[in-house]
């Protein structure tokens, strides 16, 4: 018997940023024990150069992304979908059966921290909710 490995989609709006970093943090932390995808509600046409840097310092890579719309067919073929921060909204189409999990993340610039310290904050805050989730997917597929 094969076990199915996870998916999992990481939304924001851009997809240039924070849900292209999840993707990265979930891809170096779980390796190929669950599918990654990640995709925007409104892509926009490059990643965020400051997000790329900041995950390249803890060894993952993301420098090839590219951003990428939320499709009907992406959001009927995985199991958790998950909003990161508060902007983009994802309506359930016709045979999704993932969940929709929204990440309020930590959004140091309104503390008036900007520039790398404020990716470095960003990043070590996904990182934790991607580590938290790929311990539950990980537990929920043995």
């Amino acid at each position: 018997m094969t076990t199915k490995r996870p998916a999992v989609l990481f939304v924001c709006v851009k997809n240039g940023g924070k849900s292209q970093m999840a993707a990265a943090l979930m891809r170096h932390h779980a390796g190929d024990a669950v599918e990654v995808h990640s995709a925007g509600t409104r892509p926009g046409s490059s990643i965020n150069a400051q997000s790329v840097e900041a995950i390249a310092e803890v060894g993952a890579d993301m420098s090839s992304a590219v951003p990428k719309p939320v499709t009907p067919e992406l959001l009927r073929g995985v199991d958790q979908v998950i909003v990161i921060g508060g902007e983009a909204v994802i309506e359930p189409v016709e045979g999704m059966t993932a969940p929709v999990t929204t990440w309020h993340t930590d959004e140091p610039s309104k503390r008036g921290i900007e520039g790398m310290e404020r990716m470095r904050l960003v990043r070590d805050d996904i990182d934790t909710r991607v580590r938290a989730l790929l311990t539950d997917l990980t537990q929920a597929s043995n």
